[in-house]
């Protein structure tokens, strides 16, 4: 398939936004357009017939005004009118002048015909029909009433005039005015079409940028952009570089966690191939190793997918509670004694399982290795949520608090642990942007742990 096919096959498909655009102007034109050729016919179409009834009217005017009474009561002219088709016979346009009990008084150019005269009530102002009482030839007519200077009778006056003419004029008239809307509607059709398909082309645009993305010959969409398309184009930028991202974070932690491997793999295999009789000893110890460096990365791993692909927002306070009664009772031998106090109201903008897992090691650290005791604090400072746990036991000295969050970091080795409790919490917390510090507390004396979120709105 060509470009030029594919391109027609997408705008003429079903769902086409060009063709729904299309379609949409054709709704509205086509209508318009009707109704307005329909009421400008009505308009022109009376305009005319109204021009034509005027210039009888006009006619039988002069023709009253050219009228008087002859010496036996007749009605005769004392000039002709001035159009000369009423001399010629037959030419069209006539005129008649009747009164009861005598001849018609009649143009020259009826001949040997005469109008057929309607007997109205009043007809001073004028009354207008139309006629067939002529063979093949239809007329207009205009008859007027009007007494006579010197008579007591009224005299009809008819003036009528062939409306093949008019009847001419109005098809004219409407066979233009037709073709013009006609070929309005169409002007405007293609406009609307070509409307429609330069208007939508920065999408089409950003579809082959997109297209060029995916076979590898750009990394981004270029700009030149309309203002309505660059904000769509700055977020899918954001978006393939939040991609970008992320895949080079699964790269370097792919990479991470198999230079991590290969190590402990490594101990163990000489020691198997060299038949080491500590050879258990080595497989606890090294695959203890390994399990950390699992955990560790996923951990990670299941906090970005969340992050990525959740919305979500988990109450701080219902988890630090639940975490406290947890923490106690795994404890209790030892009579820590963990208490809690702040806002009660403030929620995470993440994940719940990963609000207990960053929080559930920080608590379980200051359990371990303080004193016995441990205060958290909830509070907000801007748009984050801050959570300081402190414990009473001998802290850490500032110049150890940064080596504090490599994985497998451990100040006390005496102690049961993995030394990922800190890395794990460091990395989830970056992952939803936040940041953990590590700080001396003043009213305990020991580690103050400090951890900021994003908090919910």
């Amino acid at each position: 398939m060509t470009p030029t096919s594919s391109y027609r096959s997408r705008i003429f498909a079903r769902g086409s936004l060009t063709l729904r655009m299309i379609a949409l102007a054709a709704g509205w034109i086509i209508p318009l357009l009707v109704l307005g050729g329909f009421a400008l016919d009505d308009v022109l179409s009376a305009a005319i017939r109204r021009n034509f009834d005027d210039q009888l009217n006009y006619a039988a005017t002069a023709l009253i005004a050219t009228a008087e009474v002859g010496p036996n009561g007749e009605a005769r002219s004392n000039r002709p009118l001035s159009d000369q088709r009423f001399l010629e016979p037959y030419s069209g346009l006539y005129w008649q002048v009747s009164v009861a009990g005598a001849e018609p008084f009649r143009s020259r150019s009826l001949w040997d015909r005469a109008l057929v005269w309607k007997a109205r009530e009043d007809c001073s102002a004028g009354c207008f029909y139309n006629s067939e009482g002529f063979k093949d030839e239809p007329l207009r007519v205009v008859e007027r009433d009007a007494v006579l200077p010197g008579a007591k009778t009224v005299f009809h006056f008819q003036v009528a005039q062939v409306s093949r003419d008019l009847d001419e004029q109005v098809d004219i008239l409407r066979q233009t005015l037709w073709w013009s809307l006609g070929l309005l509607g169409l002007g405007l059709l293609i406009l609307a079409g070509l409307q429609s398909t330069y208007g939508l082309w920065p999408l089409r645009k950003v579809s082959r940028a997109i297209a060029a993305i995916r076979s590898g010959a750009a990394t981004r969409v270029g700009g030149g952009f309309p203002p309505e398309i660059g904000p769509m184009v700055a977020e899918l930028n954001e978006l393939l570089d939040d991609n970008a991202k992320q895949a080079e974070a699964a790269r370097l932690h792919a990479g991470n966690l198999a230079h991590a491997l290969k190590t402990p793999m490594s101990v163990l295999l000489g020691a198997a191939r060299s038949r080491d009789p500590d050879l258990a000893g080595l497989v606890v110890s090294q695959t203890a190793i390994m399990q950390r460096h699992v955990d560790h990365q996923l951990a990670r791993a299941r906090a970005a997918g969340r992050r990525t692909a959740s919305t979500a927002r988990a109450e701080v306070w219902p988890a630090l509670e639940g975490l406290v009664r947890t923490l106690t009772r795994i404890h209790a031998q030892k009579g820590v004694v963990i208490d809690i106090a702040g806002d009660r109201s403030l929620a995470f903008r993440g994940e719940r399982q990963d609000l207990e897992e960053m929080l559930g090691n920080l608590l379980d650290n200051a359990a371990i290795y303080g004193g016995g005791r441990v205060f958290a604090t909830v509070s907000r400072q801007g748009l984050n949520v801050v959570i300081t746990i402190e414990d009473d036991g001998p802290g850490i000295p500032e110049a150890d608090r940064a080596r504090l969050f490599e994985r497998g970091a451990r100040l006390d080795t005496g102690k049961p642990g993995t030394g990922l409790g800190l890395a794990i919490v460091r990395d989830v917390a970056e992952i939803y942007e936040g940041t953990v510090t590590l700080e001396e507390s003043e009213d305990l004396g020991g580690l103050c742990v400090t951890l900021t979120l994003p908090v919910a709105g």
